[in-house]
């Protein structure tokens, strides 16, 4: 008999969770399970697709609040809102993904009888909530049937106060491409690659993603290899700073911020090395693309999100950023660039042995933990 199961996220608009979110709620639907998916946001502002198998309630109620009061009765309407759409689908697990969700889809399951799996998608020890959110995911997320995280630091840290709840590690997986055109990378194709002269970074334009260490850190190559450019893809809220500082550095030729794509792999295929450099990650799924692509990648050592991959054997150069200061930083980083842009024989080196990242963190075995898990609520 097929499982009901439900996944609660803010939208399908841009954003690692929400293509998570996105992707499960697909692969669930066409596996013959009845899938509903509920977003706080309107259908309007997707970026992700779903399948027609899935059935999909967008409530509309992500409206900025102007006071206190405002945002106390807009979220009050919200958990409303939410539990109304949650019972309709009748459920036989609820799926939260992101920590304010986690919250309000906790609240609105309240006295329910449907288990719910919330799922941590940053860190929380970095990533702020603000207190009230704060103070609400101590009380609620007791309530939670298991809190899934991606990393053992992120699993440490909540099992120091959630003593008695159900804490898995499940990280993510390598996205699948949505476009047909892309196949999986092999040893011959990285061995067989034209030269590249180009760097990518990948994720939303906000300080935690550390673009403007990035392209500082270029800036200090620059001149030296000008045959060698670097392309952002992605959207966020400091695009406008950034290209500043492109502007200011007249390095308009060589710094591209391409913004949101929809196959990014096709993009990455044309490239040699991949930086992530992150003041703090969850489990960075554009990582994880690059090094499926077959490429050159490095990136901080952000508080343990690295470090759980390269102990896969996986060749993510980590530079530290404990107790180091940010322009020590970008110059670690500049000097790691220097040589991965000297060497091509390195950069095909290190990017041959990340191609072992698509098993080792295949989709079949990120839903066979999830499986695992949702049986074992419902029972």
């Amino acid at each position: 008999m097929p499982r009901r199961l439900t996944i609660t996220v803010p939208s399908l608009s841009l954003g690692g969770a929400e293509g998570v979110a996105a992707m499960m709620a697909n692969h669930w639907a066409q596996e013959g399970e009845t899938v509903t998916l509920i977003t706080l946001d309107s259908a309007e502002t997707d970026t992700f697709q779903l399948s027609e198998l899935v059935q999909r309630h967008a409530l509309g109620l992500m409206q900025d609040s102007n006071h206190l009061w405002q945002a106390v009765y807009n979220n009050w309407y919200r958990i409303k809102k939410l539990r109304e759409a949650i019972s309709q689908s009748k459920p036989d697990v609820v799926i939260s993904l992101t920590d304010r969700m986690n919250v309000l889809t906790l609240l609105a399951s309240h006295k329910s009888k449907w288990p719910v799996l919330i799922s941590e998608r940053s860190d929380p020890r970095h990533h702020p909530m603000g207190r009230l959110w704060s103070a609400l995911r101590k009380f609620m997320y007791p309530r939670a049937t298991a809190v899934v995280v991606q990393t053992e630091g992120v699993a440490d840290y909540f099992r120091e106060w959630l003593k008695s709840t159900l804490i898995e590690v499940i990280p993510n997986a390598v996205p699948a491409p949505r476009s047909p055109d892309v196949h999986v990378v092999t040893e011959q194709d990285v061995l067989e690659r034209s030269p590249s002269h180009l760097i990518y970074g990948m994720g939303r334009l906000s300080y935690e993603k550390g673009f403007d260490l990035l392209i500082d850190a270029f800036s200090l190559l620059a001149h030296d290899f000008q045959e060698w450019n670097l392309r952002i893809l992605g959207e966020g809220p400091l695009r406008d700073s950034l290209q500043a500082t492109i502007n200011e550095r007249e390095l308009q030729e060589q710094i591209e911020l391409t913004g949101w794509v929809t196959d990014p792999e096709l993009y990455l295929d044309q490239g040699a090395i991949f930086v992530l450099p992150s003041r703090y990650e969850g489990f960075p799924n554009a990582l994880l693309q690059a090094m499926s692509r077959g490429l050159a990648c490095a990136g901080f050592d952000c508080k343990g999100a690295l470090a759980d991959i390269a102990r896969e054997e996986l060749q993510v150069t980590l530079l530290p950023t404990k107790d180091a200061s940010e322009s020590t930083s970008i110059r670690e980083l500049a000097d790691l660039l220097r040589a991965y842009m000297q060497d091509e024989n390195l950069r095909k080196e290190v990017a041959i042995k990340n191609l072992h990242a698509t098993e080792r963190f295949s989709i079949a075995r990120y839903f066979e933990s999830w499986d695992e898990l949702i049986n074992q609520a419902i029972s």
